[in-house]
Protein backbone atom coordinates (compact mmCIF):
# COMPACT_ATOMS: atom_id res chain seq x y z
CA UNK A 1 0.00 0.00 0.00
CA UNK A 2 2.80 2.09 0.62
CA UNK A 3 4.51 2.01 -2.41
CA UNK A 4 1.17 2.29 -4.04
CA UNK A 5 1.01 5.73 -2.29
CA UNK A 6 4.34 6.72 -2.97
CA UNK A 7 3.84 5.97 -6.47
CA UNK A 8 0.95 8.32 -7.13
CA UNK A 9 3.06 11.40 -4.88
CA UNK A 10 5.97 10.69 -7.54
CA UNK A 11 3.69 10.97 -10.26
CA UNK A 12 2.11 13.97 -9.08
CA UNK A 13 5.38 15.56 -8.63
CA UNK A 14 6.30 14.78 -12.19
CA UNK A 15 3.07 16.27 -13.50
CA UNK A 16 3.63 19.56 -11.26
CA UNK A 17 7.46 19.27 -12.55
CA UNK A 18 6.23 19.18 -15.92
CA UNK A 19 8.68 16.16 -16.60
CA UNK A 20 9.74 16.61 -20.26
CA UNK A 21 9.53 12.65 -20.86
CA UNK A 22 5.61 12.70 -19.93
CA UNK A 23 5.09 16.04 -21.81
CA UNK A 24 6.87 14.10 -25.07
CA UNK A 25 4.61 11.12 -24.48
CA UNK A 26 1.07 13.36 -23.81
CA UNK A 27 2.58 15.75 -26.79
CA UNK A 28 2.92 12.78 -29.19
CA UNK A 29 -0.32 10.74 -28.28
CA UNK A 30 -2.64 14.08 -28.64
CA UNK A 31 -0.47 14.60 -32.20
CA UNK A 32 -1.28 10.89 -33.36
CA UNK A 33 -5.22 10.78 -32.01
CA UNK A 34 -5.78 14.47 -33.60
CA UNK A 35 -4.38 13.53 -36.97
CA UNK A 36 -6.08 10.13 -37.41
CA UNK A 37 -9.39 11.48 -35.82
CA UNK A 38 -9.26 14.43 -38.23
CA UNK A 39 -8.35 12.16 -40.99
CA UNK A 40 -10.76 9.79 -40.46
CA UNK A 41 -13.50 12.40 -40.31
CA UNK A 42 -12.79 13.83 -43.50
CA UNK A 43 -13.21 10.24 -45.16
CA UNK A 44 -16.67 9.47 -43.06
CA UNK A 45 -18.62 12.77 -42.84
CA UNK A 46 -18.82 12.92 -46.58
CA UNK A 47 -19.31 9.58 -47.45
CA UNK A 48 -21.81 9.35 -44.44
CA UNK A 49 -23.99 11.98 -46.14
CA UNK A 50 -23.45 10.08 -49.55
CA UNK A 51 -24.88 6.97 -48.42
CA UNK A 52 -27.72 8.61 -46.20
CA UNK A 53 -28.78 10.64 -49.75
CA UNK A 54 -28.84 7.67 -51.40
CA UNK A 55 -31.14 4.65 -52.55
CA UNK A 56 -29.54 1.79 -54.17
CA UNK A 57 -29.26 -1.84 -53.51
CA UNK A 58 -27.29 -3.40 -50.64
CA UNK A 59 -27.57 0.02 -48.46
CA UNK A 60 -28.93 -2.08 -46.00
CA UNK A 61 -26.16 -4.86 -45.84
CA UNK A 62 -23.18 -1.82 -46.01
CA UNK A 63 -24.89 -0.19 -43.10
CA UNK A 64 -24.56 -3.85 -41.39
CA UNK A 65 -21.38 -3.87 -42.49
CA UNK A 66 -20.42 -0.49 -40.88
CA UNK A 67 -21.89 -1.02 -37.65
CA UNK A 68 -20.16 -4.74 -37.31
CA UNK A 69 -16.77 -2.90 -37.75
CA UNK A 70 -17.67 -0.83 -34.75
CA UNK A 71 -16.10 -3.54 -32.57
CA UNK A 72 -13.35 -4.89 -34.67
CA UNK A 73 -10.12 -6.10 -32.44
CA UNK A 74 -7.66 -3.34 -32.48
CA UNK A 75 -4.89 -5.97 -33.20
CA UNK A 76 -6.90 -7.32 -36.48
CA UNK A 77 -6.31 -3.70 -38.01
CA UNK A 78 -3.27 -3.42 -36.74
CA UNK A 79 -2.16 -6.87 -38.62
CA UNK A 80 -4.27 -5.51 -41.86
CA UNK A 81 -1.93 -2.29 -41.45
CA UNK A 82 1.06 -4.43 -40.55
CA UNK A 83 0.80 -6.54 -43.59
CA UNK A 84 0.24 -3.36 -45.91
CA UNK A 85 2.96 -0.93 -44.68
CA UNK A 86 5.20 -3.70 -44.16
CA UNK A 87 9.00 -4.11 -46.50
CA UNK A 88 7.05 -6.75 -48.33
CA UNK A 89 3.56 -5.03 -48.67
CA UNK A 90 2.10 -2.69 -51.11
CA UNK A 91 2.94 0.43 -49.34
CA UNK A 92 6.95 -1.23 -48.03
CA UNK A 93 8.58 1.50 -50.33
CA UNK A 94 6.96 4.62 -48.09
CA UNK A 95 8.70 3.19 -44.75
CA UNK A 96 5.66 3.95 -42.76
CA UNK A 97 6.15 0.92 -40.81
CA UNK A 98 7.49 1.64 -36.90
CA UNK A 99 6.81 5.49 -37.54
CA UNK A 100 3.84 8.15 -35.87
CA UNK A 101 2.79 8.19 -39.68
CA UNK A 102 2.09 4.32 -39.80
CA UNK A 103 0.06 4.97 -36.32
CA UNK A 104 -2.06 7.49 -37.87
CA UNK A 105 -2.58 5.13 -41.09
CA UNK A 106 -3.79 2.56 -38.37
CA UNK A 107 -6.02 4.61 -36.18
CA UNK A 108 -7.22 6.28 -39.00
CA UNK A 109 -9.14 2.74 -40.58
CA UNK A 110 -9.82 1.96 -36.73
CA UNK A 111 -12.08 4.92 -35.90
CA UNK A 112 -13.25 4.95 -39.85
CA UNK A 113 -16.39 2.47 -39.35
CA UNK A 114 -17.31 3.77 -35.37
CA UNK A 115 -17.58 7.47 -37.26
CA UNK A 116 -18.94 7.11 -40.67
CA UNK A 117 -22.00 4.94 -38.61
CA UNK A 118 -22.17 7.26 -35.97
CA UNK A 119 -22.43 9.80 -38.63
CA UNK A 120 -25.18 7.79 -40.79
CA UNK A 121 -27.04 7.53 -37.07
CA UNK A 122 -27.16 11.56 -37.23
CA UNK A 123 -28.16 12.34 -40.21
CA UNK A 124 -31.29 10.03 -40.30
CA UNK A 125 -32.76 11.64 -37.25
CA UNK A 126 -33.35 14.52 -39.07
CA UNK A 127 -36.65 15.33 -40.07
CA UNK A 128 -37.87 13.78 -43.71
CA UNK A 129 -39.73 17.34 -43.41
CA UNK A 130 -36.54 19.11 -44.20
CA UNK A 131 -35.44 17.33 -47.34
CA UNK A 132 -38.47 17.81 -48.56
CA UNK A 133 -38.85 21.60 -47.91
CA UNK A 134 -35.42 21.90 -49.40
CA UNK A 135 -36.12 19.82 -52.39
CA UNK A 136 -39.32 22.26 -53.22
CA UNK A 137 -37.73 25.21 -52.67
CA UNK A 138 -35.66 24.48 -56.04
CA UNK A 139 -32.48 22.77 -53.89
CA UNK A 140 -30.40 20.23 -55.57
CA UNK A 141 -29.21 17.13 -54.05
CA UNK A 142 -25.77 17.60 -53.05
CA UNK A 143 -27.40 21.15 -51.52
CA UNK A 144 -29.89 19.28 -49.67
CA UNK A 145 -27.16 16.93 -48.34
CA UNK A 146 -25.24 20.13 -47.29
CA UNK A 147 -28.68 21.30 -45.36
CA UNK A 148 -29.09 17.52 -43.99
CA UNK A 149 -25.29 17.90 -42.69
CA UNK A 150 -26.12 21.95 -41.14
CA UNK A 151 -28.82 20.71 -39.17
CA UNK A 152 -27.37 17.46 -37.71
CA UNK A 153 -23.82 18.96 -37.16
CA UNK A 154 -23.78 18.83 -33.19
CA UNK A 155 -24.77 15.10 -33.18
CA UNK A 156 -22.13 14.46 -36.15
CA UNK A 157 -19.45 16.25 -34.31
CA UNK A 158 -20.04 13.57 -30.98
CA UNK A 159 -19.72 11.00 -33.58
CA UNK A 160 -15.63 12.30 -34.17
CA UNK A 161 -15.56 13.09 -30.63
CA UNK A 162 -16.16 9.44 -30.09
CA UNK A 163 -13.91 8.22 -32.53
CA UNK A 164 -10.98 10.55 -31.29
CA UNK A 165 -11.96 8.76 -27.33
CA UNK A 166 -11.52 5.19 -29.09
CA UNK A 167 -8.40 6.14 -31.08
CA UNK A 168 -6.34 7.69 -27.67
CA UNK A 169 -7.19 5.06 -25.60
CA UNK A 170 -5.88 1.66 -28.03
CA UNK A 171 -3.18 0.15 -27.89
CA UNK A 172 -2.68 -2.87 -30.29
CA UNK A 173 -2.48 -0.85 -33.21
CA UNK A 174 -0.13 1.51 -31.53
CA UNK A 175 2.52 -1.18 -30.81
CA UNK A 176 2.24 -3.21 -33.84
CA UNK A 177 2.97 -0.19 -36.34
CA UNK A 178 4.75 1.60 -33.80
CA UNK A 179 7.08 -0.22 -31.96
CA UNK A 180 6.84 1.90 -29.00
CA UNK A 181 9.96 3.40 -29.39
CA UNK A 182 11.18 5.61 -27.07
CA UNK A 183 10.97 9.50 -28.23
CA UNK A 184 9.61 8.89 -31.92
CA UNK A 185 6.50 6.25 -31.38
CA UNK A 186 5.63 5.93 -27.76
CA UNK A 187 2.39 7.04 -26.63
CA UNK A 188 0.65 7.32 -23.23
CA UNK A 189 -1.01 3.93 -23.53
CA UNK A 190 2.32 1.83 -24.44
CA UNK A 191 4.57 3.47 -22.14
CA UNK A 192 1.88 2.82 -19.33
CA UNK A 193 2.16 -1.20 -20.51
CA UNK A 194 6.02 -0.58 -20.35
CA UNK A 195 6.49 1.47 -17.48
CA UNK A 196 4.09 -1.06 -15.41
CA UNK A 197 5.98 -4.20 -16.85
CA UNK A 198 9.38 -2.43 -15.88
CA UNK A 199 7.91 -1.43 -12.47
CA UNK A 200 7.97 2.44 -13.00
CA UNK A 201 4.53 3.16 -11.37
CA UNK A 202 5.12 7.02 -10.69
CA UNK A 203 5.44 7.29 -14.05
CA UNK A 204 2.32 4.85 -15.16
CA UNK A 205 0.55 6.49 -12.98
CA UNK A 206 1.01 9.94 -14.07
CA UNK A 207 0.23 9.06 -17.81
CA UNK A 208 -2.94 7.19 -16.21
CA UNK A 209 -3.81 10.46 -14.70
CA UNK A 210 -3.19 12.76 -17.62
CA UNK A 211 -5.08 9.91 -19.96
CA UNK A 212 -8.14 10.25 -17.56
CA UNK A 213 -8.01 13.61 -17.61
CA UNK A 214 -8.25 13.80 -21.61
CA UNK A 215 -11.22 11.07 -21.43
CA UNK A 216 -12.66 13.68 -19.12
CA UNK A 217 -12.45 16.32 -21.34
CA UNK A 218 -13.35 14.07 -23.88
CA UNK A 219 -16.52 13.38 -22.49
CA UNK A 220 -17.67 16.44 -21.18
CA UNK A 221 -17.50 18.02 -24.71
CA UNK A 222 -19.54 14.65 -26.24
CA UNK A 223 -22.48 15.42 -23.85
CA UNK A 224 -22.13 19.23 -24.44
CA UNK A 225 -22.82 17.89 -28.32
CA UNK A 226 -25.42 15.44 -27.08
CA UNK A 227 -27.04 18.59 -25.37
CA UNK A 228 -27.10 20.53 -28.04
Amino acid sequence: MNEIITGFIRALELMASLDPELMDITARTLMVSLSSTALASAIAVPAAAMIDSAEFRGKRALLNIIQTLYSIPTVLVGLFVFLLISRSGPLGPLNLLFTPAGMILGQTILILPLVTGFSITALRSVKPELRDLARSLGATEFQVMLRVLEEARYAVMAAVILGFGRAISEVGVAIMLGGNIRGFTRVITTAISLETSRGNLELSIALGIILLIISLAVNTLLNHFQER
